[in-house]
């Protein structure tokens, strides 16, 4: 991908019992992630050897794009009342990339 991003990679551990809920959820906020202006991507991925992991890559067009995500009514909504509070576990990673990538 030419120029530059900002990278998210946010990863889940699901609390017992919560996990099909939770990638509904997320499947609900991928959805309305994608329709934001700074968005360029957002996907989400259960564990193979334990699908109480999930990984979500999350990319914007830089860190404001990120900053302006957490913004939006979709965020507080899915994210903050309906899916943190299944979790067991949560840590956020940012990255930008390198101008030469």
């Amino acid at each position: 991908m030419a120029g530059t991003f900002f990278q998210v990679v946010v990863r889940y551990t699901v609390k017992p019992g919560e996990t099909d809920t939770v990638l509904r959820l997320l499947g609900e906020m991928a959805s309305a992630t994608r329709s934001e202006e700074a968005n360029l991507a957002y996907d989400f991925f259960q564990g193979a050897e334990d699908p109480a992991q999930i990984v979500i890559l999350e990319r914007y067009r830089d860190a404001a794009g990120f900053a302006a995500h957490r913004e939006y009514e979709h965020f507080e909504r899915i994210g903050v009342s309906q899916i943190i509070p299944r979790l067991a576990g949560r840590a956020i990673q940012t990255f930008e990339n390198a101008a030469d990538s």
